[in-house]
């Protein structure tokens, strides 16, 4: 058998009446024997134990859940087993009982495929029923007013609500009407009162704590204080704006470290430090 190059190479099938050389034999995950190509499989070779490996499976009836029978166990006992330990009859529901499309008339199973949720009702329908006048959608929720005066009026409207009170309720409406447009008459014109007082004393320049001789204006420059904004711009322009404008005056040089040469621009510096020393500023 084989080739002096490959002694190991074929094997004889294990049927009796076949014997035939092989040399890409197959090996039987049963028995563990070797057979051709002809008689690899159970049924041919007639293996016994082709049954080992089986898995048969059976669908509960109470939870339809699958349970799996046992080749050296009795299925008595495998059932007993899941009854009474894995087995939950409220799973049935969920399993056999499929969501379907709630329009009336429509059988269509609702999977994950073809399920739309209507963003104004929140309901799931199929594909067919996506659309709002295809499933009768009732539109988006109305959002209640949030205003706190209307609601008041409808919580009052409620409790004076008698019957054959017509007149008291137009009586009512008129007085909360009056009280409410007054009230806010008398709030504008505070505001409006408040809003010209703080205006007269801007274009004064007066601070509103200046009344009280109070030193509230203070000085960025130095800790000077004054009573009035007009003092502190005049103090500003006498102290130190001369200071500014000599501080203005002073003008940045940058000296090349090679020859000495000074330079206002620092892209001039290095203009000149790439064309006359070749690129580099050591010394």
């Amino acid at each position: 058998m084989g080739t002096p190059e490959f002694p190991d190479l074929g094997r004889h099938c294990s049927v009796g009446d076949c014997h035939q050389i092989d040399f890409l034999p197959f090996t039987c995950d049963r028995c563990e024997h070797v057979f051709c190509l002809q008689h690899r499989s159970y049924t041919s070779h007639q293996c016994p134990n082709a049954n080992q490996k089986d898995v048969t499976v059976l669908i509960c009836p109470l939870c339809a859940k699958g349970v799996r029978l046992n080749p050296n166990e009795d299925p008595n006992i495998t059932w007993d087993s899941h009854v009474n330990t894995d087995c939950d009859p409220s799973n049935y529901q969920k399993v056999t009982k499929k969501k379907k499309c709630p329009v009336p008339g429509c059988r269509e199973t609702l999977t994950f495929s073809n399920t739309i949720r209507c963003k104004d009702c929140t309901k799931e329908h199929c594909l067919k029923h996506r659309f709002g006048p295809d499933h009768g959608c009732p539109g988006p929720r109305k959002v209640e007013s949030a205003f706190a005066f209307s609601n008041m009026l409808r919580r009052s409207q409620k409790v004076e609500t008698r019957p054959n009170s017509s007149n008291n309720n137009s009586s009512w409406w008129s007085t909360a009407a009056s009280s409410f447009k007054s009230s806010a008459e008398a709030g504008m014109q505070k505001l409006s009162i408040a809003t010209s007082q703080a205006l007269q004393k801007a274009k004064d320049g007066i601070s509103p704590n200046s009344s009280s001789g109070e030193l509230v204006e203070q000085c960025i420059h130095c800790p000077a204080r004054f009573s009035t904004v007009g003092a502190l711009i005049e103090h500003v322009e006498k102290s130190h704006q001369k200071n500014s404008q000599s501080s203005r005056g002073r003008v940045t040089v940058d000296v090349c470290p090679k020859c000495s040469k000074a330079f206002r621009d620092p892209v001039l510096l290095v203009e000149h430090v790439e064309r006359d020393h070749g690129g580099t500023s050591r010394a």
